[in-house]
């Protein structure tokens, strides 16, 4: 079998022993004679798989006891709408406006109350972030919303607002990727498919009060509350995509935890941004230093033409995904959890390579 690297950003790589992991039990589970994606939600098999999923959330963030780890449907996106609708009360929160995600996140909160845009990035083009320590919440503020990493445009936080009003925070593209004071956020909430596992369900924690806040009058399905009290299982859960959750999760004890894995992260994205900044302005990356993303490496090359031709080399030599979002251009390579180290150090050889041949 040969593998090629995967640099997408989204549905994104998986480590290979969970793959062989799921595909050794796809099409009978545990010799329980059917496959976990065709057996009830209600079975006795799955509801280990589904507590184990919850417990190793639990557990490896050091999640306390007073909050609830939900699984939902509608990826991030549908969270834009679900925490205003169940945090905000007509009221009023506070945002900064990081990147492409936090103004989604921005457009939707605005149809629910008011939100007081309280740092913006869009003179900088999104290139950098703010100091943590300046941030303050609005008075009367519901919560304060973050983007913890903008895959698109390549900014990640360093450290971590201290706000009165309770720090809610979308990490679909950094969650499990370095140790979290849970503790210091009402609520966090990520897609799977980056680095949790694949496309189908996202994880929300959430302080027990801030699920007390849900109103009585929300859809039912809407509503934090109903999921907190069924433990995510009010209607049938995504089964295959928490199982592989579980699979992930089990993957990341093995390797060591989250200390070990933010190490790891920390060295292949040096590797990276070694190439670059080595490169003698051969590639450029926008971002200001100190706040680069250790999981979506952005840059430019001298011209769209080179940026063409270094994707469709890097393919030829097994590494696809590397194309920029079609907003930005450029490049970026999404470096998450799964991607192993020798994938980056590939890549990193290949950009040296690449800027003495074209340069």
């Amino acid at each position: 079998m040969a593998r090629i690297f995967n640099f997408f950003a989204g549905p994104a790589t998986l480590p290979l022993p969970v793959l062989e992991r799921a595909q050794n039990d796809f099409v009978d589970y545990q010799g329980i004679g059917m496959s976990l994606i065709e057996t009830s939600h209600r079975s006795k098999e799955y509801d280990a798989i589904h507590n184990a999923a919850v417990d190793g959330i639990r557990n490896l963030l050091g999640v306390p006891d007073n909050y609830s780890i939900i699984f939902l449907g509608g990826g991030a996106t549908l969270q834009f709408s679900m925490v205003p609708m169940n945090l905000m009360g007509g009221g009023s929160c506070d945002l900064v406006n990081s990147g492409a995600w936090a103004k989604k996140a921005l457009t939707d909160a605005r149809k629910y109350g008011t939100v007081n845009v309280t740092w913006d990035g869009t003179r900088d083009n999104f290139s950098t972030l703010p100091d943590a320590a300046s941030l303050a919440s609005s008075p009367e503020s519901a919560y304060f919303h973050i983007t913890s990493n903008e895959t698109i445009d390549g900014v990640q936080w360093q450290q971590w607002p201290k706000t009165a009003a309770p720090l809610v925070a979308d990490m679909s593209s950094d969650i499990l990727s370095r140790p979290l004071p849970v503790e210091d956020f009402g609520m966090i909430y990520a897609g799977a498919q980056k680095n949790l596992g694949p496309a189908g369900v996202t994880i929300a924690i959430i302080r027990d009060d801030l699920v007390e806040r849900s109103p009585a009058d929300l859809g039912t399905y809407l509503s934090y509350r109903t999921h907190a009290s069924k433990n995510s299982l009010y209607n049938t859960p995504p089964v295959f995509s928490i199982y592989m959750v579980k699979l992930v999760l089990d993957w990341l004890q093995e390797l060591g935890g989250l200390s070990a894995m933010q190490q790891r992260n920390e060295s292949k994205a040096a590797l990276l941004y070694e190439a670059i900044d080595g490169s003698n302005g051969f590639y450029r990356c926008p971002v200001n230093p100190a706040v680069r993303s250790r999981m979506n490496v952005v840059y430019r090359l001298p011209s769209e033409d080179l940026e063409a031709t270094f994707v469709s080399d890097a393919k030829q030599n097994g590494m696809v995904g590397l194309k920029g979002h079609r907003d930005v251009g450029g490049i970026r390579a999404s470096i998450y959890n799964a991607m192993p180290v020798e994938g980056v150090e590939a890549l990193a050889e290949f950009m040296n390579d690449f800027a003495r041949a074209h340069g």
